[in-house]
Order: structure tokens, then sequence, then C-alpha cells
């Protein structure tokens, strides 16, 4: 049998303490010549493994493009929730985003989570993502407009098949335009920054009522939201019996007042439907989605209630609406 001494001598060096058991197995004193071949020969398969391991890089499960404040909070609050293996942080100020990854790794025991995150700086790090969220850059700002196109085609010319989730409130356009100039699938193109209004209108209905488990619709093209009133419920009754026409149009108002989200209730939106493109849900997620001819319109963003699979849109649901309604979201439609 080893002694004490040297298995703790051995035990900073994993294939010495590897041999030594070896040696011990076959009993073989861990010393002399064939001590020094078994070292030997494990050594070198420990080499070539990690070899091997360093040159395949793990694809992560979600990938977000910008470690600004909207993706990182995204980051965040998808590590708190537990339920995506990899985050990737993707920015041009790599330096900065692997702190802010390091930062949520560390806060991991806090949360009594465990999940990987790492940064990047080139995009066409996302490719193989089985989610891409497009966020904001921690020098640059949100990825939006001309500026914003260009990544989004290196990563479809790189063969990415991904989802793209586009979490910026001025992203709409990007979403036209990826649909458009691309000829990306629209079932794979997801907008969630409007998709944090929902619980706004909520919100402004639970004050009004000094209810909690308001069920309503909101869809429309932010800023113009329309909010479903008129099938709008609260513990099974209507919420247009309850409150009055004017104090309704009030609450609408209010609600255009409070875009864009913050990027805290921009992420709290976002990770349920991150996480639907990963796992698929049972629930409808209300987010930005590029209709092609529904509505009488072809290539617009427009905030639906969506039922989402994995790995895009299944199908968007019409709301009940009633005529002025309808109408309402008709001309959101068409004033952008």
């Amino acid at each position: 049998m080893l002694s004490q001494s040297p298995v703790r001598s051995l035990a900073s060096r994993p294939s010495q303490l590897l041999a030594a058991c070896l040696c011990s197995s076959i009993g073989v004193r861990p010393e002399g010549l064939a001590y020094d071949y078994l070292r030997t020969v494990v050594g070198q398969t420990f080499r070539s493994a990690g070899s091997a391991e360093s040159r395949i890089r793990p694809v992560p499960a979600v990938a977000i493009l910008g470690a600004g404040s909207i993706g990182s909070a995204i980051a965040r609050r998808l590590s708190q929730r537990a339920r995506v293996g990899d985050i990737l942080l993707v920015d041009e100020s790599v330096d900065a985003a692997a702190g802010k990854a390091l930062d949520m790794r560390q806060a991991g025991p806090i949360d009594e989570v465990d999940i990987a995150l790492s940064a990047a700086p080139d995009v066409l790090s996302a490719v193989g993502a089985s989610v891409v969220v497009v966020a904001d850059e921690i020098r640059g700002g949100e990825w939006h407009g001309e500026r914003a196109l260009p990544v989004l085609e290196r990563l479809v010319r790189a063969g990415c098949q991904s989802p793209v989730v586009f979490a910026g409130p001025q992203q709409l356009w990007l979403m036209e335009a990826c649909f458009r100039e691309l000829k990306m699938d629209p079932a794979r193109l997801i907008g969630t920054a409007p998709a944090a209004m929902v619980s706004a209108a909520r919100a402004l209905a639970g004050l009004e009522l000094d209810l909690s488990g308001i069920d309503l619709a909101l869809v429309g093209r932010p800023p113009r939201l329309v909010v479903g009133w008129s099938a709008a419920t609260v513990g099974g009754s209507l919420v247009a019996s309850r409150v009055s026409p004017h104090r309704l149009l009030a609450l609408s108002a209010s609600l255009a007042k409070l875009w864009p989200p913050g990027p805290e209730t921009i992420a709290s939106a976002t990770a349920p439907i991150v996480e639907a493109l990963l796992s698929g849900s049972r629930r409808l997620h209300h987010a930005a989605t590029v209709i092609d001819g529904e509505l009488g319109a072809r290539g617009k963003a427009v905030m639906l209630p969506l039922e989402i699979g994995i790995g895009g849109i299944v199908r968007h649901v019409m709301p009940s609406l009633s005529p002025q309604e309808l109408t309402e979201l008709m001309n959101a439609m068409g004033s952008s």
C-alpha cells in the first residue's frame, strides 16, 4: 500500500497521482523504472486530451450581441432563472464584457445558480448559438438601423439559422430589414422590447381597480400601442364594465408615455421568450413579429400574442378587439 507522504506529494499533479494509483493496484512501488514509464504514458494521455479539448469551443445556448445595459441585464436575468446552460456576450469591448460575465458568475453562489458566461469580440462567435439576442454595445449603444444590418448579414452569410431576438426599443426597422433584404424567415424574428409594455398596461389597470390578475391583450407598433380593453378581464368580469370609458382612454394615454421601457424591464420580458425558443412553451407571449400579408400589411413589425416553439414562432394569434380598437391598430401600422 502507498504511504501517506507520497500521496500528499503527488496530489497536486493529477498525472503522477494516477500513475501512483496504477502502481498500487498492480503491487509496484511508486518509484523506479516501472513507475517512470507509467507516469510518462499517463502524462502524454493528459496532454493529448487537454490539447484536443482546447481545440473545441463549446457552442453557447444564447449569444447576446452587445454587453451594454440591455445586453448585460438580459444575461443577468437569464442566469438568475437558471434555465439556460451557456451565455456568450459578444462585444468589441471584450475586456469590459468579460468583467461583467465574471461578476455574474461570481454572483452565482448567492443566486444558487451555476451558469457558464463568457465574452468574445467577434460577432461570428455567435454562429451556431441556439438563440441570438440583438442588444446594445458598451460603447456604441443599441444595435439598430443601417449600422446593425451588416452585422446580421455576416451571421446569415456564415450560416446562422438560429432565431434572432431583437431586444432594443429602436430595432423594429432592423427586424423588417432582415425580412426584406436578408430574406430571413419571419418565424425566426422576434422583438421583445414592446413585450415589456404588457406588464406596464396590467399594472396601470391594476392600480385603477386596486386589484391584481388583470388579463389583457396589447397589440400595435410602439409607441402607438392598442390595449384590448373590450376583452380585458379581472376575476372573470370585464374591465370595461368596471372602469368608465374616459378612464380607459386616460390609461391608454399614460401607457404611451412609458415608452421606451428600461433595461431591466426589457430583460424581464425577454428572458421567458428566449427560454421558449430553447425548450418550447404552452403559453402565449406578447412580442413583435413581422407579418407577411396579414392585416393588409406585408413586411411590417407589429406586436401580437405569439405561440412560440423550439426555434421560432409557431403562429400568431389575433386577440378579440372592438371595431374601434381594430381601427386604431390599422392606423398604428399604417402610420410608420
